[in-house]
Parts: C-alpha cells; structure tokens; sequence
C-alpha cells in the first residue's frame, strides 16, 4: 500500500506501520542475479552434492560382480563416526588451534596497535613489512620452511641438528609456525583497519583525562576494535579446521605426517581410494563440527560483551 501526501501540504513521512513500495525492484533483481547463480552454482550445488553423495554404498553381485552405487542412509556418517583416524585428526587439529589461534591473534593486535601508535615511526614499511608473508602462498611458505627445518638442506644446521623440528612430537608446532608466519600480516591488516576506524576525538578526550599510550591501548582502542578480533577468530578456526596444504607438503620432509593427519588430508586420501561415498561424509562432519565450534564462539563472545 503507498501514500500519498496531500496538495500543498509539504512532504510527510509514511507512518511506521505502512508499507512502503520499492521502485525498481527488477533493477535490483538484475544486481543481486550474478552473485545468486554463483553462490548457488559453486556453494550450495556443491553442498547438496556431498550430502547426497554421503548416502551411497556399493553393493556387488557376488565377489567379483559388477558395482552398483545404491542408497546406504547414514551408513557411511556411522563408519565414519567409528574411525579412529578421523577422531584423531579433529583432536589434533583442535589442539593445534588451541595454542598456535590465541598466539597469531596476539601477534597480529601487537603489530596494528604499533603501526597505530603515534611513537612508532616507518609505518609504511612496518606494514608493507608484516603484510608480505600473506603474499606468499602457502604451498610455497611451507617448501621453504620445510628446507629451514630439513637438517641435511638448512642453513641452520647446527640448530636442527641438535632439535629436530621434524619429529613426531615437535611437527605440529613446526606447521603452527608456517601459518603463524603466513596469517599474522593479514589478522593485523584487519585489525589496523578498524583502529582506523575510530574516530580521533575518543582519542583527544583520553589525552585530556591523562592517559598514557598504553592504557589508551588497553582501555580505548582494544574493545573498539574487539569485533574485528572476534571476526578474526571466527576465520581462524574455520581455517584450523580445513587446514590442508602445509602438513601435505611436509609429508615430503618427514614420514611424521600421515596421509591422515588432518581431516581434510583423510578426505583428501580417502577419496584418493576411491571411496567418494565416506570422505563425502566426512566432509560433512567436519563442515558441522566447524559450524559448532564457530557459532559456539560467537555466541560466548557476544555474551560477554553485552554483561
């Protein structure tokens, strides 16, 4: 229903509960198009794909008849729930993220709240200096650091000699570190930008009150930029839980890591079999179990902020 002012009367303003009608909605239709055929071509086709393909079974006449794919139920998410490789790779994955998370995160608000600071000089090159390892892929970050660890190919080899960063007890951490390395840069650049973000009179009215650089830090500028740590977070754990490239390329540095050391690498070599069927379910679970412990966070965030 729309409304109409009366002659001579001067603009008015729709009441609240009147529905006001949108001009152009084909237009709108026409923007919001591409991105809908996109997003439903290359993330929900692919999604219903893998459930439904998580629900076949193969099924032979005799042994040595001919496959048929036909519906299993959850048969393969039960095999997969009783796969002791699968509950290994979340435990460690959840341990990595646990320790490596908390460290990049505080890495990345140090360096945006240096880059901030109005005592620290060379901030171009400072940023330009934190960002570059982003720019490096992570297939390409790990080779290198896999030659650094190597210790028949490092440099340092007086060190890794000694320590062997490669070992089954010690490999982790060394993965931790790569991604450490990668993501700070990238954490910070999101971070920094929302220091930007606030507005420079919340700083003069700190001054006034005498505060010092770093209470202003700790008191002004660290809850105003917490959404974008809490995003930040959010990423992190989604990007722990899918990690991938880094312990793949390490398998050719140590024998330390399994072709199941990370569920995406059981996915990857289950699928590899071939089995499509269980690692199709195992993607499934792990998409859930990255969904809880994501929304778990949000909302244990968002309940601290608003007591």
């Amino acid at each position: 229903m729309s409304t109409t002012a009366a002659v001579g009367s001067g603009p008015q303003r729709a009441p609240l509960n009147t529905r006001v009608r949108i001009p152009h909605k084909r237009a709108l239709g026409v923007f919001v198009a591409p991105f809908a055929a996109l997003f439903t071509a290359f993330y929900l086709v692919p999604i219903g794909y893998a459930i439904w393909q998580s629900t076949r079974v193969i099924e032979r006449e005799g042994t040595y008849g001919a496959p048929t794919e036909v519906f299993g139920g959850l048969s393969q998410y039960q095999t997969a729930l009783q796969n002791d490789a699968f509950w290994q790779s979340i435990g460690r994955v959840v341990l990595f993220g646990v320790v490596q998370v908390p460290i990049m995160l505080g890495l990345a608000l140090v360096f945006a709240l240096l880059l901030d600071s109005p005592l620290v000089r060379g901030r171009r090159f400072f940023r330009l200096a934190f960002f570059a390892p982003y720019a490096v892929p992570g297939v390409i970050a790990a080779i290198m650091w896999g030659f650094l660890y190597s210790p028949n190919l490092s440099p340092f080899a007086a060190v890794t000699s000694e320590l062997d960063l490669l070992s089954t007890d010690l490999v982790l951490w060394s993965i931790a570190n790569v991604v450490t390395w990668v993501y700070v840069g990238y954490n910070m650049l999101i971070i920094y930008s929302s220091l930007l973000a606030i507005p420079a009179e919340v700083y003069e009215a700190a001054r006034l009150d005498g505060a010092s650089q770093l209470r202003i830090a700790w008191s002004v500028k660290i809850p105003l930029v917490m959404p974008a740590i809490i995003l930040t977070a959010i990423f992190s754990i989604i990007g722990t839980l899918q990690l991938l490239a880094e312990p793949q390329v390490f398998r050719g540095f140590t024998t330390a890591v399994q072709s199941d050391y990370t569920p995406n690498m059981l996915v990857y070599s289950t699928a590899a079999v071939p089995n499509p069927s269980l690692a199709a379910a195992f993607s499934v679970l792990l998409a859930v179990a990255t969904f809880i412990l994501s929304f778990t966070f949000l909302r244990l965030t968002q309940r601290k902020a608003f007591q």
